[in-house]
């Protein structure tokens, strides 16, 4: 499991200020999400492509992780060109392809795929920890950035707990079927796993009391907004205000 798979790297994207490239994110996800135009969300994809080009982010890891999303989507593209209604297309039978519901899964399409192209490029290009480290600095409250920090920390940990207790089940050979047997041993896999980490978790916060924990993280060295920066925040709010009068 690696959840910072595109943070390595040496590209001017990387470099840019986190707190930058979470309001370019953000305002270029909500203009795309609230749009209705098919070809104003087609020309917001020119934005994604070109922060994923300028940050080098390899294509195959990158299309690996868009298999992922589109399993979602081609469940979409399964069910709305049949039940939205509109003008038919095509008959399968009974059934009627319509054409405002393929128009209307193509719109889902680009969407989805625009908005995760503008993560993956621009926050994946960071790291969790400097991330939340932006979202202190953007006032978010400690709670949720705390909240946000640990989630990243410790899934790695619930994951080897996870692999773990599999490699237990099938050292004593369980196969799993369609049958209750296996229904009953996943059920326990999973009671299992959020009582350890419920060990897990009070175990962390002892320690950190030891420590002298108090509900707060300092921050040591902070952010500060270069030219390039200025740049990226400039380009986005002009491309999101060419994508409003599309």
């Amino acid at each position: 499991m690696h959840i910072e798979e595109f943070a390595t790297g040496d590209s001017p994207i990387h470099r840019l200020d986190p707190r930058t490239k979470i309001i370019a994110a953000i305002v270029f996800s909500v203009v795309v999400a609230l749009n209705h135009s098919l070809s104003a969300t087609a020309a917001a994809m020119v934005f994604p492509v070109a922060v994923i080009a300028v940050a080098r982010i390899s294509i195959t890891k990158l299309l690996r992780r868009l298999i992922l999303v589109n399993g979602l989507i081609l469940f979409l593209w399964c069910v709305l060109p049949f039940t939205f209604p509109g003008e038919p297309l095509y008959s399968i039978g009974p059934l009627e392809i319509h054409r405002e519901g393929v128009l209307y899964a193509l719109l889902l399409t680009l969407k989805s795929n625009a908005i995760i192209l503008a993560m993956i490029g621009l926050l994946g290009t960071s790291s969790v920890f400097s991330l939340v480290h932006a979202l202190s600095h953007m006032g978010v409250p400690d709670k949720l950035v705390h909240l946000f920090f640990f989630c990243f920390r410790y899934v790695h940990v619930i994951h080897d707990e996870y692999r773990r207790l599999v490699r237990a089940m099938k050292i004593r050979s369980f196969k799993p079927g369609t049958n209750l047997h296996t229904y009953r041993t996943y059920a326990y896999l999973m009671g299992m796993l959020l009582v350890r980490s419920f060990d897990r978790s009070e175990r962390i916060v002892a320690a950190m009391k030891c420590r002298g924990f108090r509900g707060r993280f300092y921050i040591l060295h902070h952010h500060e907004m270069k030219k390039s920066d200025y740049l990226l925040a400039g380009c986005s709010g002009l491309f999101a205000a060419l994508l409003l009068v599309l």
